[in-house]
């Protein structure tokens, strides 16, 4: 079965550009030339993938991402005319996986479509990894969703793998170049401070959900460990 993506931009020529050069990989590709359309479609199909565009002509790529991840883990590569570091920030912050710089090498954007989807289905592939439990707090591999007292939890992909890298191994101090690596393609921007962005915006979404404490630690100048509540509250 093909790989199905969505491409959002307003533009015929991008849109059919993006599926000359992803027709060299075995993908089915569906188009949408507005937000409010792309946003229809996702309710209706299952996607591997998300190429949005940030300037549509009726709701922006911001609102449009905002909005798919309410309910959706679907991989998202956002297209930008702009370089600045403000809007990849901010893009992660609202839940974008990927950025790509307009215009871009029909080879980069390959890479990255195949990086995304790859990671996804390896992950999804681990069906034998047990649901991991710490008090309120579930994380569930098989279905990739986090519960806080039966209530789920909308992470980012990349969110959900960085929690549940932390959890499943507890008493384990992960730098911020470890999490980088087993978590992002080699071929996908490498940003430290972007691992950052990622644990702030868990920590806010399970606090904001009633969770009694920060499950993930930061360990001063050297990363990560997650929040052990034998040792930790002690």
């Amino acid at each position: 079965m093909k790989d199905k993506i969505l491409v959002v931009d307003d533009e015929w020529n991008m849109r059919n550009l993006i599926k000359i050069h992803l027709s060299k990989i075995n993908v089915d590709i569906n188009e949408a030339k507005t937000g409010k359309e792309a946003i229809q479609m996702l309710d209706k199909t299952t996607y591997n993938l998300l190429i949005l565009d940030i300037m549509l002509p009726d709701i922006d790529g911001w609102e449009v991402c905002t909005t798919v991840r309410e309910t959706k883990n679907v991989p998202i590569l956002m297209l930008t005319a702009r370089s600045d570091i403000k809007d990849r920030v901010h893009g992660l912050n609202i839940g974008a996986d990927d950025y790509l710089t307009k215009p871009f090498a029909p080879v980069e954007l390959v890479a990255r479509v195949t990086a995304l989807i790859r990671r996804e289905k390896m992950i999804n592939k681990e069906k034998d990894t047990p649901i991991l439990y710490f008090e309120d707090l579930s994380i569930n591999m098989v279905s990739r969703t986090v519960k806080v007292k039966d209530k789920p939890i909308g992470l980012t992909p990349k969110e959900f793998d960085i929690l549940y890298l932390i959890a499943s191994q507890p008493k384990r101090v992960f730098t911020r170049e470890m999490i980088l690596d087993k978590i992002w393609a080699t071929n996908e921007m490498r940003e430290l401070r972007a691992i950052d962005t990622h644990v702030k915006n868990i920590r806010e979404k399970l606090r904001n959900s009633g969770f009694s404490y920060n499950p993930i630690k930061t360990v001063w100048g050297i990363g990560y460990r997650f929040f052990n509540t034998e040792e930790d509250k002690t």
